[in-house]
This record gives structure tokens, sequence and C-alpha cells, in this order.
């Protein structure tokens, strides 16, 4: 059965955030807030959780452009290859906050994303999200949830998300409104680094 759960996000509850840790060690699928949209989530490491995800957006796993969402930079290594040092400054001057970076993926990927040459990293600026991948050892995926209706593309009311995704998912936070404007994606594997789609972070960090 699924709940909701309330989760400040000035001072995340330990025992809150060992409770969606659980949930997310178990397999389960857990929408929770960032410093963007609220996002669906679920261990990098748990195949069974990695195939719902994917049959809930309707696409094939391998193809699936997921953000590895990490509490700070030094998850980078095991997922992305050696970066240069200008690649790194602007991740460090961006991260935390509202982007998610396309980098290189190297081959310690997690097998359904092996054939995969860029990993989405994505270190939000939200202490419960980062609290949760900080208990859990390991990035969690992460994808947006999107709203049919034609006017507002995402939901911001936890309750509201509760209700309509509760048959899908095993866990609500309500971590208080989420705003409306999705991440800057920002593609450093060229030469020079490419906005795929401008959102809520600044391009002043380029």
């Amino acid at each position: 059965m699924s709940e909701i759960i309330k989760i400040y996000e000035d001072k995340p509850s330990e025992a809150a955030i060992k409770k969606v840790v659980e949930v997310l060690k178990n397999g389960g699928l857990v929408i929770y807030p960032t410093d963007t949209v609220y996002g669906l989530g679920c261990d990098i490491t748990n195949s069974r959780a990695l195939e719902k995800i994917a049959k809930i957006k309707g696409i094939k796993l391998e193809k699936a452009n997921f953000s590895f969402v990490c509490s700070d930079l030094s998850n980078l290594s095991d997922y992305v290859k050696q970066i240069d040092t200008s690649t790194f400054k602007i991740l460090k001057r961006a991260l935390p906050g509202p982007y998610t970076f396309i980098l290189p993926g190297n081959n310690d990927l997690p097998k359904e994303f092996r054939k995969k040459k860029t990993v989405g990293i994505r270190v939000p600026d939200n202490n419960i999200a980062r609290e949760i991948v900080k208990l859990l050892g390991n990035p969690i995926v992460s994808t947006s949830i999107h709203d049919e209706d034609e006017v507002i593309e995402y939901s911001t009311d936890p309750e509201l998300i509760f209700e309509k995704w509760q048959n899908k998912v095993d866990l609500v936070i309500d971590g208080g409104y989420g705003d409306n404007v999705a991440s800057t994606i920002i593609d450093l594997t060229g030469y020079e680094p490419e906005v795929i789609r401008e959102g809520k972070g600044s391009l002043d960090v380029l």
C-alpha cells in the first residue's frame, strides 16, 4: 500500500529518511522533491526497480535517459570517465543546483546502462534528496514526473501527486510545494558546453 510522508527540507527527520531508504533498498519506487520539479526515483543498483520505472515511462530501459542523482561530486568517478579541469570547475560552480550535466560514462555503469556513452548527473540543491542518496550509499536513478494536464507540465502539489501516483509507486514524500520549471541540461562531452534545455539553472555558470 502506497503512503505519503511529510519531510521538512530545512531539517529532514533521520527516521523519515531511513524509512525512504528502506523502501528504495527493497526495490520500491519513490517520488521525492528536488530543487526543481518532483522526481520519480529508485535505487540505481536494483534491476527490478529500474525496469518498473522504464515501464511507467513507456520506454525500453536501455534507451532511457534517466538522471543519476548524487549527494555530491564524490560519486562521479563511479560512473563517469575522468574529466578535465575546466569541466570539473563548471560542475563545482553549478552544483548543488538545478542542473543536469551530460558527462561521458565509464565501464562501471550498472549493466542496464552499459551501452550508453553518456550519463546525466544531478546534485540537487535539496537536503531531502541529498540526505536520501547519502544514506542509501549510491545514486538514485531519477526522472521527472510529467502532468497530463495541457496547462501544467509538472505537478507541484504533493497531495495531488500522491492522489495520481499512489497505485504506481511505494512512497511519496511531501517536501512542500515543488517547482514547475525543470533543470537546465548541459552537455559537457564535447569541446564546448552545449545547452540541451534551458530550465531553472542560469547559464552564468558556464
